[in-house]
């Protein structure tokens, strides 16, 4: 790409101008801050460390695990906020929590402060998880409502980036602090916050017209993104298999940090260069279209039409008076409407199931893997291993889920009908304890995990609009918690606790409460996981309701209103609005 002219270094400087401003860097920079914002993925590594440091059970550490779902999730203020405020106010608020609550947890788990008490304890994994809502709605929903037209892609591949972020916050963990678990806390409370701190500029507000290159700018993203996947993928495996010194942990990062960074950047710098020489030549048409170039006169011919405003109904109780009158699928809705609307309840509700049974899965990875005898240093591989499948989840349906609604107009509920269901056969797995059935069941799951999240947002967003998008993206994601709390910690922790207290006094002993419980065989996790796999398989049949519902919505065509006419494209951006008068432009006389 060259810039040359006698005006060259101007030029330059004017097309660095348009691409730090452009909405390409601004999905780039939402790239960056999704990238190192999964801790809460990543809470089987650091969950070791708070059970065996603080003597917690298993409910007491699965209670911790619902309060870190819980706030991961719990993102409506974040919405509300982002909903009258610039986008850069909500990632303020997420980089200050994120810095609070994990650092609070890291001098507690160093025991750099004195023991908390539980409910601290709870309270702080909340604030430090809770950082995660402000960070992705501000990336998140900002990019959605950018690019509505090829939302699916959008946010499939900024999912999947969240669910990369484990595997790429771990490699640099290894780097920065070697094998020094305590110290994972520590990078996880600094190195978000500094991240979204430095890219928050430039995630903003740009005119959410769909381009014909943008899905194809998409697609490169993806081929980008999956290239740092298969290298992490590689970079895990050979790091089980053989022991890495400190410089080689330096030569890998160093790696995927070029890979993370500067391959999606090369996209940026070629689509804004696109939209650069679009707009030169617009310019020269311009300039042809006027040989003689008078001074020009604005004639205005006819005077602005006195537009009569209707009598507006008294707003009072509207809300409220309107919540049960909801427009069409598709159209915008309220937030209550919205929230009261039978297609959201249903969602809500199989939502719980497959993520509940999923997210105890994920939090208590760790615990699963040392009751059927895997050894510690397996159970890191599985735990980095799932990210990348949490990853590919995302980034499958997120793609996938669109070109099937868009070929074959198949409802995009019926996608989570078919997670649902084969997230049962990763549950299977572990409550049978079937022989290196953890590895296959930590793929299942991780996949379905993932691909439950752009799944849920796209659908709440086809369903009731982009209005609201903020608020509503944050009601669905309630579900989450919700499902945690039923199938982590009141079926998994209990069962799990009950069977540790049995073995126990099977060999005489009795339970110290300042050490940790735990439980060694099959059956700690065997009858929960039946119970969560018959959830699974309820959730999937309540699902089909909802693909039934909609299957008039997906016949037609989603994103019309948002494809921008092909004789518009290279003018959109330099329309200036200037009143409903008819304007006649000639030249002015001699």
């Amino acid at each position: 790409m060259m810039l040359s002219g006698e005006n060259g270094g101007a030029r330059s400087k004017d097309f660095a101008v348009q691409v730090f401003t452009g909405r390409w860097f601004m999905v780039f920079s939402s790239f960056m801050i999704m990238s190192v914002s999964g801790a809460s993925y990543m809470f089987s590594l650091y969950s070791r460390e708070i059970k065996s440091s603080l003597g917690y059970d298993q409910s007491t550490l699965n209670l911790l695990s619902f309060f870190k779902d819980l706030g991961s999730n719990i993102g409506i203020l974040s919405g509300l906020i982002n909903e009258i405020t610039p986008p850069y106010v909500v990632l303020t608020i997420g980089g200050v929590l994120n810095f609070f609550g994990y650092f609070i947890v890291w001098l507690a788990v160093s025991k750099k402060i004195a023991k908390p008490q539980i409910w601290t304890m709870c309270l702080y994994i909340f604030i430090g998880a809770n950082s995660h809502c402000s960070t992705n709605t501000g990336a998140l929903v900002t990019s959605v409502k950018n690019f509505p037209g090829v939302r699916g892609i959008v946010i499939g591949l900024l999912s999947g980036y969240l669910g990369l972020s484990a595997a790429i916050i771990t490699q640099l963990y290894y780097a920065f602090y070697g094998s020094d678990t305590k110290s994972l806390l520590l990078l996880m409370a600094w190195l978000p916050t500094a991240t979204a701190f430095l890219f928050l500029p430039f995630i903003r507000h740009h005119k959410g017209i769909q381009q014909k290159n943008d899905s194809k700018a998409f697609y490169n993203f993806l081929y980008m993104s999956l290239v740092l996947a298969v290298f992490l993928m590689i970079v895990i495996i050979v790091e089980k298999c053989f022991s890495f010194t400190q410089s080689e942990y330096y030569a890998t990062t160093t790696v995927m940090l070029l890979l993370l960074v500067f391959l999606p950047l090369g996209v940026v710098v070629q689509e804004e260069h696109r939209i650069w020489k679009a707009k030169k030549h617009q310019q020269q048409l311009n300039c042809e279209d006027l040989p003689n170039p008078k001074p020009l006169n604005i004639i205005t011919t006819e005077k602005p039409k006195e537009v009569t405003k209707p009598a507006q109904p008294s707003s009072s109780g509207s809300c409220w008076k309107d919540m049960f009158k909801a427009p069409n699928r598709g159209e915008d809705h309220t937030i209550l409407q919205a929230i009261f609307n039978l297609d959201m309840l249903i969602l809500f509700f199989a939502t719980i199931c497959g993520l509940g049974g999923n997210l105890t899965v994920v939090n208590n990875l760790s615990q699963i893997g040392t009751s059927l005898g895997y050894s510690p240093h397996s159970i890191t591989t599985f735990v980095s291993l799932m990210a990348i499948w949490i990853y590919l989840g995302k980034i499958v349906q997120g793609v996938v889920s669109e070109f099937v609604i868009t070929k074959f107009k198949i409802p995009r509920p019926f996608m989570l009908t078919s997670i649902l269901l084969l997230s049962c056969v990763g549950h299977l797995l572990i409550a049978f304890n079937v022989p290196n059935g953890l590895y296959v069941a930590s793929i299942v799951i991780g996949f379905c995990f993932g691909a439950n999240w752009p799944i849920l947002f796209s659908i709440i967003s086809e369903l009731f609009g982009l209005k609201y998008y903020s608020t509503l993206y944050n009601v669905g994601s309630i579900a989450s918690p919700i499902g945690s709390y039923l199938l982590s910690v009141r079926v998994a922790g209990q069962f799990y606790d009950k069977e540790g207290l049995r073995q126990m006094a099977a060999m005489g002993l009795k339970r110290n409460p300042n050490e940790e419980l735990n439980c060694n065989g099959a059956e700690c996790y065997k009858l929960a996981f039946i119970i969560i796999t018959a959830v699974c398989l309820f959730g999937a049949l309540v699902s089909l309701i909802l693909v039934y519902r909609t299957r008039e919505l997906y016949k037609g065509d989603l994103y019309k209103k948002f494809r921008e006419d092909s004789s518009t494209i290279n003018t959109a951006e330099t329309e200036m609005p200037m009143s409903q008068n008819k304007i006649v432009v000639e030249p002015a006389a001699n």
